[in-house]
């Protein structure tokens, strides 16, 4: 059994070995899996076939080419999935593409976007090296209502003990 690239754990015959054939994708997590994988084995066409209409004005499969034959790819890490499933219509994976290019190890950290076009699973775009979401609270002050909602103030409720 030869191990898949994309680190899914399976074989590649049964995980992204029949998307590379031609079938459909079940859901944009499998898509990403197996489009690492076609990076991994330079297979342009189903990079090229896996994308929305706009997302194909912006490919290069020269440059695609170039980059993916001189890599070394060593590993696909899924950071993060949104929507995507077998019933959703669109998808986000978060990823991390480890690999070595001219001698210097790299990352290619991504939020991939992905919609599903007549029941088939694209790549529709992409925010590269995204920043994590900011996350916001609300400043309590001493005199405040606590937001426990007991109705005492914030400093003789939850804040006495901060």
């Amino acid at each position: 059994m030869t191990k898949c690239p994309c680190d899914s754990g399976l074989g590649f015959d049964a995980c992204c070995g029949p998307l590379l054939a031609g079938q459909p994708a079940p859901t944009a997590l499998a898509l990403m899996r197996a489009r690492f994988t076609a990076y991994t084995k330079v297979d342009i066409g189903y990079l090229e076939r896996t994308l929305t209409a706009e997302a194909k004005a912006e490919f290069d499969p020269a440059e695609t080419r170039s980059v993916a034959g001189a890599a070394h790819w060593s590993g696909l890490s899924i950071i993060a999935t949104a929507g995507g499933g077998e019933g959703d219509t669109e998808g986000m994976v978060e990823y991390a593409a480890r690999f070595r290019l001219h001698g210097e190890q790299r990352v290619h950290h991504e939020r991939a976007t992905f919609r599903r076009d007549d029941g088939v699973w694209l790549c529709s775009g992409g925010e590269v090296a995204p920043k994590p979401e900011t996350r916001r609270t609300e400043k309590v002050g001493r005199n405040d209502p606590c937001p426990c909602g007991s109705g005492r103030k914030y400093k003789k409720c939850c804040g006495a003990s901060a």
